[in-house]
Formats: C-alpha cells, structure tokens, sequence
C-alpha cells in the first residue's frame, strides 16, 4: 500500500521530559523495524549528552569522536545567526548559548537546524514517534546535496544511520511517497 505523507514544517523545539525505561525500549525496537524495512542499521555513538553532535560527526567526517568540533560549528552558527533562532529557545538567548556550548549538554532541534545551516545540508531523522515516522531538517541556503541521516528514538538518544553492507542506496531517496510506509 502506498501511502502519501504531507510534510510537517519543521518548528525547532527542545526536549520535554524523558520517558521511563519501558517506553525507552519499545520506542527504539519500533525505530529498529522501521530501519530494517529499508536496510539502514544504526551506528550507535556513546550516550553521553554528546549523541547528537557525535551522530553528526558521524556522519559528516566519519568519526563520532569529532563531536567536540562538530558543537564549536554549531555553536558559531547559533552566534552569528541569532535571528534564525533566538524565538525558539526557552530561556534567555545568551544563557541558551552558554548551556550549549558545555561538553555532555543534549543538543535539541534547535542545533539540529543550525547544524544543517552551518554544514548546507539536509537532516533527515528517521524517529521512534508514532505519528511522525520522519523529519527533514532543510538548511536555510543549501551547499551540498548531501543528506545526513539520523535516528532518534525516545526523545533521549540519537545514532547515525547507514546502509547495511552491500545494499544499494537506490532504495533510500528522501521523498515523501518513499518514505510513506516507514509510518504505516
């Protein structure tokens, strides 16, 4: 059955609560279903308040221990573009960047947004949500065609997701009708 999705727009928002270990676990073994439908795995990254950043490295140099380098980049698009985010965050701006910029803080959706702005390039995030399967992250002035792909599972933990070895990526463009059973 080929179901069409209508794209969400993407509102920048930070982490509500975090859920109980029962729903930890049945959030990521339903986002483990949803990858195997697509031969995607998950390179898991240390859960150390540093995932999205190392996720990001991950997937951008290859190396998830760059995480530190990876924060300084979004970091300093959250600096000089402070009109792009400011309304988004919950507290004062400058207190916003002061947390973030700490070692082990969790990024948000904020510094998803920043991090495809500073890199010019498209997010996609493949979640445990029941009603969103996926989000694409555009990045306000695209630079490359290249697309980051995350998962996120239980609104705690992100990992970097690849191709299983030896598929092919023909299967994995990013278009709403593709995409439309990972939901289903």
């Amino acid at each position: 059955m080929n179901k069409q999705i209508n794209t969400v727009g993407f509102v920048p928002k930070t982490n509500a609560k975090v859920p109980s270990a029962n729903d930890v676990k049945s959030d990521h073994q339903l986002l483990l279903e949803r990858l195997k439908l697509y031969n995607l795995v998950e390179n898991e990254v240390k859960g150390d308040g540093n995932c999205q950043f190392r996720a990001l490295a991950d997937q951008l140099y290859g190396d998830p221990d760059l995480h530190t380098f990876v924060r300084e980049q979004v970091i300093e698009q959250l600096k000089s573009q402070l009109e792009l985010y400011q309304n988004y965050v919950p507290m004062s701006y400058n207190d916003y960047l002061e947390k973030m910029s700490k070692e082990g803080e969790w990024g948000d959706h904020v510094t998803l947004q920043a991090a495809a702005d500073r890199f010019g390039v498209k997010i996609f995030l493949i979640t445990s949500f029941k009603d969103t399967c996926y989000i694409e992250i555009l990045p306000h002035i695209q630079k490359s065609k290249r697309v980051l792909m995350l998962s996120f599972w239980a609104e705690t933990h992100y990992n970097s997701i690849n191709p299983e070895a030896g598929k092919h990526l023909y299967n994995y463009k990013l278009h709403n009708s593709t995409y439309a059973e990972l939901c289903g």
